[in-house]
């Protein structure tokens, strides 16, 4: 199953605000106080939030490993293809 596009104004937050608001979507649903359709509509968009943290943690790791040492033990840097 291919993964739903990641909406504009997802796309356009840093990992620590989409965390920001994955965090209080599911505060608002573990309460429990929401109609059923804010709910759902909650859950996709937190679902979202959720592989736009999980796309930004993998581009991270891709930069790091991008992080080598030589055979001398010299540690360099080589530009990420991201």
């Amino acid at each position: 199953m291919p993964k739903p596009a990641i909406p504009a104004d997802i796309a356009r937050l840093g990992f620590e605000d989409a965390l920001q608001q994955l965090e209080e979507i599911v505060r608002g649903l573990e309460s429990g106080k929401g109609k059923l359709e804010d709910s759902i509509k909650s859950y996709e968009r937190g679902t979202l939030l959720k592989q736009h943290c999980e796309d930004k943690l993998r581009e991270a790791q891709m930069r790091i490993d991008k992080i080598v040492v030589g055979a001398d033990g010299s540690v360099k840097a080589q530009a990420a293809d991201l």
